[in-house]
């Protein structure tokens, strides 16, 4: 098709806006799907997705749209809605010209709406604001319109107030995209320059790759070279979704499409990487690209009689269609063998851990989440960390530095207050404070990552009865007075229970977890002391009293010497026994703790 007819856009919202709901009503206006074959969600394929109204993985549909006598050809690029998938958001309206910017009339602007917003202003794509859900009796649109004019700076005569449920103004909608997005630039004759902005993994093809061509155009047979991972292949097969697979003979320029090439390996398929021709390559990769690394790491362990064979058998197969997560072998004293996984971000965690009990069987326990650390020895050496038994000897580290978020929270005004008290107490720095609407106010934070990803959202929605939201952003690593808190059981320390603490939280977070540690651990024969040290220095302490035995039962009278000779002989082998015995540590130990950080 003429490029001039061509149309490629993504929409953009917070979690439960509508989204998915007005990508159905473009599936039926446009014919694509009949009332038999439609059904709520479409592209949202996934019944996690569904559950929790959000969408996880990109998805792409071509539509075929008649106006005023022209077939023009609209390229839905549907893109994930979560914080944790911001660089596979980015990577998808770089494949657009355009974008629905989607506001719930009810709710206004939300913050994953302006980071959203700020990602889409960053790749130039025109905004057509659609404010949804104006049939719901609390709809306030005047409200969202203020909101849309102050905050983003959109003039609202040029939003289209609609509601996806009943398909009202869904047709203007598709009349504003044809009228105000551009159609594609690019080389026609130019070296093949393509967009990876997704990929996942079928059983018979291999690899599937999502591209959005920018130059040039694909055709079977070709040999294809992935710029920045580097591998070559064949293209085999083109494609579109409709949504139903459709096979095609080329992708040109300012289209998207299906490549598949015979690739058995995901890993050499990297989000935001440039496809070229091997033959004739092009000169330089599109910009934008950079290597997805994990923020947020846990162990993964089997439970329930599963065993580390059928864990390892499901991470390998969900890792083939999540090129995002990351594992490797561990093993723990308390829970034997298991993963240390890497993930974007704690939805990302909780997904990968749904996925793996709904769709391959397998139950697990999950570990207290952590964040990579960076570490500047003495010697000049940089390390970066995953778990406090990685740390070197503390004569040997010069600084740690942590990684730090920029924060946007959105809250009604009355909550202002115990908001700034949570932020203050997480080590958040206020950088902004303004009201979006008379009742609404919009803060900005840079916080530590470590300080948001165990409950803050959990408290932050408890404190505003639900009505706040948030969303951030990484902005770096930061020099941070951090200390590796030590647990010692009868003066042996427990790797598995140490924890990388902010040096003023050290007291507060040692005195909570031996606490906890002298309800759980069992009595012994002797007493067990339960410590909490930084360094060589304890700052907290615990004491697991010793079960003893009534050595003077068999006294019946007699001379006190004999009664005190039996109690020093009694008190000498609680000494030895102290000294020689080992303490086991019960997994609900070592699960307790780790609750301890997430509630």
């Amino acid at each position: 098709m003429e490029r001039e007819r061509i149309r490629n856009f993504s929409i953009i919202a917070h979690i439960d806006h509508g989204k998915s709901t007005l990508a159905d009503r473009f599936l039926e206006l446009t014919g694509a799907l009949s009332k038999r074959e439609m059904e709520e969600q479409v592209l949202d394929s996934m019944d996690l997705e569904r559950e929790k109204g959000i969408t996880i993985k990109a998805h792409f549909v071509r539509l075929t749209y008649d106006y005023q006598g022209i077939t023009y050809q609209l390229n839905l690029i549907d893109t994930p809605g979560h914080v944790d998938f911001s660089y596979e958001v980015s990577r998808s309206l770089a494949a657009c010209e355009g974008a629905l910017l989607v506001i719930d009339a009810t709710q206004g602007v939300e913050a994953q709406t302006l980071a959203n917003t700020y990602l889409a202003l960053e790749n130039d794509l025109v905004l057509i604001p659609v404010i949804n859900k104006i049939d719901l009796p609390n709809a306030d649109v005047e409200r969202a319109l203020s909101q849309l004019e102050n905050l983003i700076g959109i003039p609202r005569e040029e939003a289209i107030l609609v509601s996806a449920k009943y398909g009202t103004n869904v047709e203007k909608v598709l009349q504003a995209i044809v009228e105000r997005i551009p159609p594609p630039g690019g080389k026609a004759g130019g070296p093949l320059r393509a967009l990876v902005f997704d990929s996942w993994f079928d059983n018979y093809r291999g690899v599937i790759t999502l591209v959005r061509v920018v130059d040039g155009d694909i055709r079977p047979g070709m040999g294809i070279k992935f710029m920045q991972g580097g591998a070559v292949h064949e293209v085999t097969e083109l494609g579109i979704l409709t949504p139903k697979y459709k096979k095609v003979e080329k992708i040109s320029t300012g289209e998207a499409g299906l490549v598949i090439a015979s690739i058995k390996n995901i890993r050499e398929v990297m989000i935001g990487d440039t496809i070229t021709e091997e033959k004739r390559p092009a000169e330089k990769p599109l910009p934008g690209f950079r290597r997805m690394k994990p923020m947020v790491y846990a162990g993964l362990y089997p439970a329930d009689g599963y065993t580390f064979e059928d864990l390892r058998d499901a991470l390998e197969k969900l890792a083939l269609n999540d090129s995002s997560l990351t594992f490797e072998v561990e093993k723990s004293q308390a829970l034997g063998m298991g993963f240390r996984c890497g993930f974007l971000g704690m939805l990302h965690r909780e997904i990968v851990q749904e996925r793996l009990e709904r769709e391959y069987g397998v139950k697990v326990i999950t570990t207290a989440p952590s964040v990579s650390y960076r570490v500047y020895t003495t010697d000049g050496q940089l390390l970066e960390i995953e778990s406090p038994a990685q740390l070197p000897p503390r004569e040997k580290i010069e600084r740690i530095e942590e990684p730090y978020v920029s924060l946007i929270i959105i809250t009604p005004d009355e909550y202002v207050g115990p908001v700034m008290r949570l932020a203050l107490d997480r080590r958040g720095v206020q950088k902004k404070m303004e009201y979006i609407s008379s009742h609404r106010v919009m803060m900005t934070y840079e916080i530590p990552l470590s300080e948001i990803i165990y409950d803050f959202f959990n408290k932050l929605k408890s404190i505003t009865r639900g009505y706040a939201s948030m969303d951030y952003e990484f902005i770096g690593f930061r020099p941070g007075n951090l200390v590796k808190l030590d647990i010692l059981i009868n003066g042996e320390p427990v790797e598995a229970l140490s924890f990388i603490v902010e040096k003023g939280k050290a007291y507060e977070k040692g005195r909570e977890v031996v606490s906890r540690l002298r309800k759980i651990i069992p009595r012994q024969l002797f007493e067990v002391a339960i410590q909490a040290a930084v360094g060589k220095k304890v700052i907290a302490r615990e004491t697991v009293k010793p079960l003893r035995k009534d050595v003077l039962a068999k006294c019946y009278g007699g001379d006190v010497t004999r009664k005190k000779k039996l109690l020093e002989k009694q008190k000498e082998g609680k000494k030895r026994m102290k000294r020689i015995g080992r303490v086991d540590i019960p997994q609900e130990a070592f699960l307790s703790i780790m609750a301890s950080n997430e509630n």
